[in-house]
């Protein structure tokens, strides 16, 4: 298929796609539509709950495998909404509808790139393509799931190994970066803190506040500044999301919860964030999860060398993906804009998916081992 008669097919795709509803967790019409839509290109697809995957034609477990990866569910739509969310329209060379832009997009030039070298012959490289579910949520059916599936596994025995160095194999994540590359991420670490007191009368003195002593800490997320920058993603960033406390107006609460987001660097683990966190605090902090860390691929990588020389620029991007979920080197890269996701209203430029699968087959074409 040329270039105009794969755009038209992802744009067809994606206009489908829009108009099922699939947030996390409830993506198994989207697969479906998925699945029907490679088959119908004379794909064989895999599934695994809402994750589906395909190789390419002439894999060859010799070979280094690229994984093609993005996701089909989205956020729920926000009350700001004028436009109904599910109607996918097309005015002024933008597609609007939920998921358009995060990551609809990204999808379905992915898969139109892989359509593209499904059936060649030559290829120093293999090529999986996986559309899975869950990363809004950053849930465990998605991504993460069929990394550790053992039928996955077994068909692409280079994944059993992406650490040696013989088998420099990696993954192009597709989210709305404009088709620049992000080469490094913050990790996001979610920290549920309580601070106790002790329940007492509001009328009298007796009873300890939890909420002067949730302040207090508060304050101390707000100022705390951490020492290491990271020259790509900058600094470590805390942000107080969630307050509560108390049950009524006349009693001394003995508990304050509060939810802090921190997006950690490359120059930090959790584990010592969460070691000073504790020195400076006295609420109980608990992490909700150890699993999105902060990841990076390094700029010499063939995948980004490639970007390099077709004139992408790369940068370090503040928010996470299912590329912190990948053991190996992966590139964050997509056409849309990743300031129009959960967005009221959310659009993709039409031009943006044709320019995003021309610049990913280049891309492709251009890696070097």
């Amino acid at each position: 298929m040329n270039i105009g008669n794969l755009y038209n097919a992802a744009l067809s795709l994606l206009q489908q796609l829009i108009s099922i509803p699939s947030f996390s967790k409830e993506e198994n019409k989207t697969a479906d539509a998925i699945e029907h839509f490679l088959q119908s290109k004379n794909i064989v697809t895999n599934r695994l709950l809402n994750n589906v995957w395909a190789t390419n034609k002439y894999f060859d477990k010799s070979k280094p495998t690229i994984l093609l990866n993005s996701h089909h569910d989205t956020v729920k739509p926000n009350k700001q909404y004028t436009r109904d969310p599910f109607k996918a329209t097309v005015e002024d060379g933008k597609l609007y509808g939920l998921g358009s832009n995060d990551a609809g997009g990204c999808l379905v030039s992915l898969i139109a790139t892989f359509i593209h070298f499904y059936n060649l012959q030559n290829l120093q490289y293999n090529l999986i393509l996986a559309a899975t579910a869950e990363e809004e949520i950053s849930g465990k059916n998605g991504i993460e799931l069929l990394l550790n599936d053992e039928a996955f596994l077994n068909t692409t025995t280079t994944l059993q190994t992406p650490f040696r160095a013989e088998t420099p194999w990696a993954a192009i994540v597709g989210e709305p970066t404009l088709m620049n590359m992000a080469v490094a991420e913050k990790g996001l670490l979610v920290l549920d803190c309580t601070a106790y007191g002790r329940a007492g009368h509001a009328a009298r003195e007796g009873g300890d506040n939890a909420i002067y002593k949730a302040i207090k800490d508060i304050e101390w997320f707000k100022n705390y500044r951490f020492d290491k920058v990271s020259e790509l993603i900058g600094p470590n960033k805390m942000s107080v999301t969630i307050i509560n406390a108390g049950t009524q107006h006349n009693v001394i609460p003995p508990e304050c919860k509060f939810t802090v987001d921190v997006r950690v660097n490359e120059l930090y683990t959790f584990e010592e964030v969460i070691d000073i966190i504790q020195q400076n605090i006295q609420s109980e902090i608990t992490p909700r999860s150890l699993r999105l860390r902060s990841t990076n691929i390094a700029l010499d990588h063939p995948l980004v060398k490639a970007g390099i020389e077709l004139g992408r620029t790369y940068y370090g991007s503040p928010t996470t993906s299912d590329k912190a979920l990948m053991p190996f080197p992966a590139l964050k890269m997509g056409p849309g804009d990743s300031a129009r996701s959960h967005s009221a209203d959310e659009f993709i430029f039409v031009d943006e998916i044709k320019n995003g699968i021309e610049l990913y087959i280049e891309l492709l074409n251009k890696i070097v081992f």
